[in-house]
């Protein structure tokens, strides 16, 4: 197996947000060169007037009180970048010789680079405890810091690319950074669990078409993950067995939902698919977080990824909108839950989109328009 060469190199922006360059090409993968590091922008320190209570930067959450959902409140991001022209573009790298634009990278290239949300819907702000307060003095009426973080992974410096056609050792460079990223922030005390995933098309709400991801360090553990929490939990206690083992032994059984395989990873639909295009990835052998793959695993794992991709672009004959998602089971549950990722997507058919409309938005009970086994029929025929 070839080793895989990068390099971690981390900078702040003008404002102080952090930044990562997370380098495999010559010569910076060595450290015979380093990216550039200042930004010259004129932007002030987000965190500046926090003491003299200027600016209130820190977002907030509610919890439903029906529900028990922390739910964020992030008005600032009402003014974040949307959909701007070639020449805007904030993910962009440098132009050379040009004045310095407001983008977020400061280098003319890059490999993969990954910084804080200038627009985060999660922020931990110094100073302001992680409390909960009590909202017109009801005791239902619950309300703290939204103390998380929120991180962009651009993919490519090339505006005009998709994921899927960055290549094996770059979707590698990507894999570290995401397990990277994962380490990093399950390390700092407000975060709960991480999420790392990649929104694509705006039909699913990109606002930006650059190749990017997201990671979102949650002060709190999601609604999806608690669902999948009691089953899991019942599950081990009738069989002592992990469910999301069996489910996958299942499906290897059965054979009907199976997309493909390779030697460290299962790609196949779920048996109560809820979306018109949905497939789960996981690995063969029970892990928590992508922290913990192996060597092997990760270098499977990025030509497999690429190709499921590529797939999923033909299902359609055209470019799907689609939400890939890591599902890391969070720390504080051990092994409970595990490591598989998510890619859904809206499109129904070639020209029609599923609608979340009243009986998935009103009541969240799900109403497919397709069954799994046609799905994965599908994906098999495109699988190339």
């Amino acid at each position: 197996m070839t080793t895989h060469t990068w390099r971690k190199t981390s900078t702040r922006l003008a404002d102080g947000r952090e930044l990562i360059y997370y380098d495999d090409s010559e010569p910076y993968a060595s450290g015979g060169a380093t990216r550039r590091l200042d930004d010259p922008r004129p932007l002030p320190d987000r965190f500046a007037d926090v003491e003299a209570g200027a600016a209130a930067l820190a977002p907030i959450m509610r919890r439903d009180p029906l529900t028990g959902e922390w739910i964020p409140m992030a008005a600032h991001r009402m003014n974040r970048t949307f959909l701007p022209p070639a020449d805007a573009n904030p993910l962009a790298p440098a132009r050379p010789g040009a004045d310095y634009s407001d983008g977020e990278i400061p280098d003319t290239d890059y490999d993969v680079v990954v910084f804080e949300n200038r627009f985060p819907s999660l922020l931990h702000v110094p100073g302001v405890p992680d409390e909960v307060t009590l909202v017109d003095g009801q005791d239902l009426f619950e309300q703290r810091p939204a103390a998380g973080r929120c991180e962009v992974v651009c993919f490519s410096p090339d505006a005009t690319t998709s994921l899927k056609d960055v290549g094996e050792g770059r979707m590698r460079t990507i894999i570290e950074a995401w397990a990277d990223r994962t380490t990093a922030l399950e390390a700092l005390p407000h975060v709960e669990q991480v999420f790392c995933f990649e929104n694509r098309g705006e039909e699913i709400g990109v606002t930006l078409h650059h190749p990017h991801g997201q990671i979102y360090g949650y002060p709190y553990v999601t609604p999806r993950t608690q669902q999948m929490v009691g089953p899991a939990r019942r599950h081990r206690e009738e069989t002592g067995r992990s469910l999301l083992d069996d489910i996958r032994a299942a499906e290897l059984a059965s054979g009907e939902r199976v997309v493909a395989e390779s030697e460290h990873w299962v790609l196949f639909v779920p048996f109560a698919a809820r979306w018109p295009v949905e497939l789960h990835l996981v690995p063969r052998r029970r892990v928590r977080s992508l922290p913990e793959l192996t060597d092997a695993e990760r270098a499977d794992l990025a030509p497999f990824y690429l190709r499921m991709l590529a797939a999923a672009d033909r299902f359609f004959a055209r470019p799907l909108p689609y939400v890939a998602g890591w599902h890391q089971g969070p720390p504080a549950l051990g092994d409970l839950l595990g490591l598989h990722l998510e890619l859904l997507s809206i499109r129904r058919s070639p020209e029609k989109l599923k609608y979340l409309a009243g009986s998935e938005s009103g009541m969240g009970a799900w109403v497919s328009d397709t069954t799994s086994e046609r799905i994965a029929a599908r994906m098999r025929e495109v699988w190339a």
